[in-house]
């Protein structure tokens, strides 16, 4: 019997650290001037596809077409709870990742 419980708690703490890595907040922020964090909504936002746990894409953005003569205050790359939701539900096959720019304001 003991043994029996050990097992299933084995699964169990599996499962939790398992959903506790899947749910993580991730985000990647780029500020090249430094100063504090942007949290205005940004000029430029998208979500870029990527396959097989994050093996399969790779997107560029140019920021010199979104912002023009401005310049980059701020740039990155995250997951919203939509992506999330897309992640969980294919198990990682399908990863939406959201690239968001913001530029200087004139």
């Amino acid at each position: 019997m003991a043994k029996f419980m050990s097992i299933k708690l084995v699964k169990i703490w599996s499962v939790i650290a398992l959903l506790i890595s899947i749910s993580a907040c991730s985000s990647v922020t780029v500020r090249p001037y430094g100063g504090e964090k942007v949290t205005s909504k940004p000029d430029f936002q998208r979500s870029n596809d990527y396959y097989w746990w994050g093996l399969k894409g790779e997107y560029e953005i140019n920021t010199r077409d979104i912002c023009q003569e401005k310049r980059v205050m701020q740039m990155q790359a995250v997951n919203t709870p939509s992506d999330w939701i897309f992640q969980i539900l294919t198990l990682g096959i399908y990863l939406p990742r959201t690239s968001k720019v913001w530029c200087e304001e004139k």
